[in-house]
């Protein structure tokens, strides 16, 4: 099963993906999850229940990251067992664009399913998966709105924007004096060049 879409989220690429990497804003987001805890060498393990067509299924895995980027992407590579219902694996990737509106979030996701979700036919998979994100989306929207609205968010947002400022500054005021340096010893070599 592939999937590819996009979403226009209305927090900036920086909250999207500290969101994105929040096991309680994950757990609260997605559809059936009961557990999500933070492993090692960044792995989420992950219970969560799954209702598919006439399929039922509580399943257990975990989720790895990898190719991180922050703050603009990473690969998710997941796998899941519901025991007689099936398995589930494969691997996300996830970019964050900023633009003027917050940032969009890109996906392509490929996966396999096998057992008696595999049964069920490839329509009826694909209608509960996109169902299923966008119950996430709905909820991560809502999620996010709720975090980042807050007096305490918009305090970091805006130390984190000075932050960036500060390093620009200090950036073009280097290059400035480099310039400047240099442009003071090209005047020197030339008057040198002309005196002799």
């Amino acid at each position: 099963m592939d999937m590819q879409g996009t979403r226009q989220l209305a927090v900036s690429q920086q909250q999207a993906w500290s969101a994105l990497n929040n096991p309680d804003v994950l757990k609260a987001c997605i559809p059936g999850c009961d557990r999500i805890d933070l492993g090692e060498d960044q792995q989420y393990l992950i219970g969560m229940a799954v209702k598919i067509g006439p399929v039922s299924a509580k399943f257990s895995g975990k989720i790895s990251l990898m190719d991180m980027n922050p703050p603009a992407s990473y690969t998710l590579n997941f796998e899941g067992q519901g025991g007689v219902a099936g398995f589930g694996k494969g691997t996300a990737q996830v970019k964050l664009i900023p633009n003027e509106a917050g940032c969009e979030l890109q996906y392509v996701v490929n996966a396999q399913v096998g057992g008696k979700i595999a049964q069920l036919g490839q329509r009826l998979i694909d209608g509960a998966a996109k169902s299923l994100s966008e119950d996430f989306f709905k909820k991560f929207d809502a999620e996010t709105a709720k975090i980042f609205t807050s007096e305490e968010a918009t305090a970091l947002e805006q130390a984190e924007q000075t932050a960036q400022n500060n390093a620009t500054e200090k950036e073009s005021a280097s290059w400035f004096n480099v310039r400047n340096i240099s442009l003071v010893a090209l005047g020197v070599l030339l008057i040198y060049l002309f005196v002799k």
